[in-house]
This record gives C-alpha cells, sequence and structure tokens, in this order.
C-alpha cells in the first residue's frame, strides 16, 4: 500500500484534495450550519485562486518538498528514525503525530508573534466560514509553514510514506473542519474526542479575540486539551457569533488583491500577545 502511495503521489494528492473539497461544499449546500452574507461567487473565486497561486509559488520556491526530503534523509541516513531502529508501523505513527504537533506549535507562534500574525490574519480576515476559508493562506505564510515541515520531517528522519499521509491528512481534516455543514450535536461531542470538527474550529475563527486564540489544532484536538488552549463553544453561539477580525470588513477587503497585500495595512492588532486582551478558557 506504502508503495503504491508514493508511486501515485501527485493522483493521491489531487484526487483526495477534489474529492474532500467536492464533498463538503455539497454537504455545505444541503445541510448548512449558519446562513452564508457573503455571495459566494465572491469568496470562493477569490479563495480558490489563491490555491493556484500558492501552489506555484512553492513548487518554484522549493525543489524539494517535504516528501521528497524524506526519501533524501532515508537514503542518506538524516534524523532521528533513521538513526534509531523502530517497527515500521511506530515511526508512521509518531512522525504523523509529532509533524501534527509541530503545525499545532507553528499555529500558535503565527498567532503570538506580531508579525507572523500579519501574515495569518489573512486566513481569519474572511467575512463568512465555509470550506473555501481553509485554502485561504497566504503565500508567505505557506513558504514559511514549509520552511518549517522540511526542517522538522528533517530533524526526524521521517518515512516518506508518513509524510505523504500526514499531508494528505491535514489538507482533508482543513477542509473539514473549516466547513459550513451541521453535524447532530451528539455526533460532534463524540467526533471531537479524536477529530477536530467544523463546530471547534469555527471558535477559532470568531472576531472575539479571545476565542479567535484558541483551538489552534488542524486534524486532532488533543494538542489544544493538553496544552490549554481549547475553547468548548464561542459566547454567542455559532449562530450568534460573528466571524472574522476587527480589520478589513468590507467585501471589497475579500478580493485577491487585497488580500496579498493585507500583510501590509493597518495594526497587528488581535494576536495572542496583544495587551489589551485576555484569554478565556472554557472547560469542555
Amino acid at each position: 500500500m506504502g508503495e503504491f502511495l508514493m508511486v501515485h503521489e501527485p493522483g493521491v494528492r489531487v484526487v483526495a484534495f477534489l474529492f474532500v473539497l467536492v464533498a463538503m461544499m455539497i454537504w455545505e449546500l444541503a445541510a448548512p450550519r449558519r446562513r452564508l452574507e457573503i455571495p459566494r461567487v465572491i469568496r470562493w473565486t477569490n479563495n480558490l485562486a489563491l490555491v493556484v497561486i500558492d501552489t506555484a509559488i512553492l513548487r518554484l520556491a522549493f525543489p524539494v518538498l517535504a516528501v521528497g526530503l524524506a526519501g533524501l534523509a532515508a537514503e542518506r541516513g538524516w534524523g532521528l528514525f533513521n538513526v534509531i531502529d523502530l517497527p515500521g508501523w511506530l515511526a508512521f505513527v509518531a512522525a504523523i503525530l509529532i509533524l501534527d504537533l509541530a503545525i499545532y506549535l507553528q499555529h500558535v507562534l503565527f498567532h503570538a508573534v506580531p508579525g507572523l500574525w500579519r501574515l495569518h490574519r489573512m486566513h481569519h480576515a474572511d467575512l463568512d466560514f465555509d470550506v473555501t476559508t481553509g485554502l485561504r493562506f497566504h503565500p508567505v505564510e505557506i513558504l514559511l509553514s514549509m520552511v518549517i515541515k522540511l526542517a522538522v520531517v528533517g530533524a526526524i528522519g521521517a518515512p516518506a510514506v508518513a509524510v505523504l499521509a500526514f499531508e494528505v491528512i491535514l489538507n482533508a481534516t482543513s477542509l473539514f473542519n473549516h466547513s459550513n455543514i451541521a453535524l447532530p450535536p451528539r455526533v460532534d461531542r463524540v467526533l471531537r474526542l479524536i477529530l477536530v470538527t467544523p463546530d471547534m474550529h469555527r471558535v477559532h475563527h470568531s472576531v472575539d479575540p479571545r476565542e479567535t486564540n484558541s483551538n489552534y489544532g488542524f486534524s486532532v484536538p488533543w494538542w489544544d486539551r493538553l496544552l490549554g488552549t481549547y475553547v468548548a463553544q464561542p459566547a454567542k453561539g455559532h449562530r450568534g457569533m460573528e466571524i472574522g477580525i476587527d480589520q478589513f470588513r468590507t467585501p471589497r477587503d475579500l478580493w485577491i488583491d487585497r488580500m496579498l497585500v493585507q500583510p501590509l495595512r493597518g495594526p497587528a492588532s488581535g494576536h495572542a500577545l496583544d495587551p489589551r486582551i485576555t484569554t478565556r478558557r472554557d472547560p469542555d
């Protein structure tokens, strides 16, 4: 199975991405959680255009991406898992969990450092919350994220198949937990024990900075629960909460030209270390 995935890596990525994207779009139309305020044609065209730009820049900037580096590390004996002798299944699972923790910590960092928050806040400045929000990241943030991922992959010597599985899972869960879908409350309560659900992640997109700076996980909820960044529900409820940040609240700010220059506009307010806010933590 692992060999099949590696041989067909590009196809696996594209098929998994398109399948989850289309499935979530259909689910949103069939059973929306919230009423959207902005026409989809504005948000979807501009958010999807970012995917094209991000992908092109990433491919131009890095001749070797994470899976390629993992293969190179295995050939040359770089990294922890290429030095210590672990069963293949254990190295696979451990690599995925370590990479997921690294993404969580990176996310916290991008909320804490004002300069990095300027990049990341573009993701939060979406005025609605649906599957395309999960694709809305500034190209510079994508590049920095890849640098961090490459460093972690090289340091731990992650198996190439684990890196590929992690990236496919991360993309799929990001699309899922940004989706505007309605899950029965009981299903959500059980599911969020092992997976970040849309209701859990939607709290992170609240306009209230105390809620914005919580629920950082993309795939699993355990890091938020263990490290004290978990908020169960938004104070105003999922239908009453306001999406976005205090800045950039006009439909014109949703166009791609405005999104790309957002890091240069206005103060870097609302980040996790902003002295004007306090962080609220709610037990579940």
